[in-house]
C-alpha cells in the first residue's frame, strides 16, 4: 500500500535510496560485512565520508572557495550553540522568523551579547521580516533559510559585510542558491537530506579560530576538519545513506531540476489553497515556503471529515505543528507530482462532501 508522506521529518527519502541503504545493512558493496558492523576507520568507510564531503561541496559549486564539508551529530539544535561557541566573541545579531531562531537565539546568549534585530513573532511568524540595519560591528548575522512549523521561506538573502551563517535545516539542496554568500550554513539531514542522526555543516575555513575563548574538543569546527568528521565514531547508516541522497540529486540533473519540480508542486497545491473556500493559507503569500506548506480550515469543525479523507486515500503526516494548527504538507525533494495531486483530489473531495 503505497503511502503519501506528508512527514515534516524524519521525511520521505527517494525510494531507491531506501532500497540501497537496505541492501548495505545485510552487507556493504561485496565486502561480506553489514556497513552498521565495519569500522569507521576501515578504507571503505573513509572512501563514503570522503565521497559525501566532495559531492557536498560539488553540488554547492564550493570546490577550491575556501571552505570545508564536515559532518557532525547533534542535529541542527547543537549548531546553534556551537555557532556561537565558535564564532560570536562581542556580540551577533539574529533575524527571528520561529521556533528554530528563537531557540538558536537562547543558546547564543550562553556566550555574549545578541541583537535581535528583526522579527516576524508579531503575527505569529507568518511572515519574513525585513532585514534593515544591519550592523557592521558584529561577529556574524544568523538567519533561518526556511521555517518548518510555519511555512516560510527566505526567497532573497541579505548583503551584508559581516559573516552570515544560516540553518538550512529544511529547504537544503531545494533550490539554486548562491552558497558563497554564507560563511556558513549547516543542515540537519532528516529533513531534506537523509535520515536522522547527521548534520551536515559547510564552513569558510578563514573565518574559524579567531574567539579567545577556549572551545571544547567536541564542539570545536577545527577538530572536526582536522579529523575529517571523524573526531568521533560517526553515525555510519546516517552519512552513507545521505551519501546516496547526494547521488541519487545528481542523477535527477542537480538542483536547477530539483527546483522546477519542487516550483511545480508548491505552485499547485497553493493554487488549490487559494482557490477552495474551505481553506485558507497560513504564511504571507510572498514569503510562502515552496517545502513546508501549511493551511488551515476555514470551519475547524470539519476537521474529522478532512483528516478521513486523507486516510482514506493513504496520506500520512500532514497534521500541522501545535503552534499553527491545521494542516502542514511538507513537499521535499522526494515527494513526487502524484502525491501532491492525491492530497488536491483530497481537498475537492472535501469541498463537495460539504457544500
Amino acid at each position: 500500500m503505497k503511502k503519501h508522506n506528508f512527514s515534516a521529518g524524519p521525511s520521505i527519502l527517494p525510494k531507491e535510496v531506501l532500497e540501497d541503504a537496505s541492501k548495505s545493512v545485510l552487507e556493504l558493496d561485496n565486502t561480506g560485512l553489514s556497513l552498521i558492523e565495519i569500522s569507521h576507520r576501515s578504507k571503505e568507510f573513509i572512501s563514503i565520508m570522503e565521497e559525501a564531503t566532495a559531492r557536498v561541496l560539488k553540488i554547492t559549486e564550493l570546490q577550491n572557495k575556501g571552505y570545508k564539508a564536515i559532518f557532525v551529530q547533534g542535529g541542527a539544535s547543537l549548531q546553534f550553540l556551537m555557532t556561537a561557541y565558535n564564532l560570536l566573541e562581542a556580540k551577533a545579531a539574529y533575524i527571528n522568523t520561529g521556533t528554530w531562531s528563537v531557540k538558536a537565539i537562547k543558546e547564543a546568549k550562553l556566550l555574549g551579547n545578541v541583537l535581535e534585530i528583526s522579527s516576524s513573532q508579531d503575527k505569529n511568524f507568518n511572515y519574513i521580516p525585513e532585514m534593515n540595519n544591519i550592523p557592521n560591528d558584529i561577529d556574524y548575522l544568523h538567519i533561518t533559510t526556511n521555517n518548518t512549523i510555519f511555512g516560510t521561506q527566505y526567497k532573497s538573502f541579505p548583503d551584508c559585510s559581516p559573516p552570515l551563517i544560516a540553518d538550512m535545516s529544511s529547504d537544503i539542496f531545494s533550490r539554486k542558491i548562491d552558497f558563497s554568500k554564507f560563511d556558513l550554513f549547516y543542515a540537519g539531514a532528516q529533513k531534506n537530506m537523509g535520515p536522522a542522526g547527521v548534520t551536515l555543516v559547510v564552513i569558510k575555513e578563514s573565518l574559524l579560530n579567531k574567539v579567545s575563548r577556549k572551545i571544547p574538543t567536541m564542539l570545536n569546527y577545527s577538530s572536526y576538519i582536522k579529523a575529517d568528521s571523524m573526531l568521533n565514531t560517526p553515525p555510519v547508516f546516517a552519512v552513507y545513506t545521505t551519501l546516496l541522497n547526494l547521488r541519487w540529486i545528481e542523477s535527477q540533473g542537480g538542483i536547477n531540476e530539483l527546483e522546477k519540480r519542487n516550483l511545480k508542486k508548491a505552485e499547485l497545491l497553493y493554487a488549490e489553497i487559494d482557490r477552495n473556500s474551505f481553506f485558507n493559507g497560513f504564511a504571507e503569500v510572498k514569503d510562502r515556503s515552496h517545502m513546508n506548506v501549511t493551511f488551515t480550515l476555514n470551519n475547524e469543525n470539519l476537521s474529522d471529515d478532512f483528516n478521513k479523507i486523507c486516510e482514506n486515500n493513504n496520506i500520512s503526516g500532514i497534521k500541522g505543528h501545535r503552534s499553527v494548527g491545521g494542516y502542514r504538507a511538507s513537499i521535499y525533494n522526494a515527494l513526487t507530482i502524484e502525491s501532491i495531486n492525491v492530497l488536491i483530489n483530497c481537498m475537492q473531495q472535501f469541498e463537495k462532501l460539504n457544500k
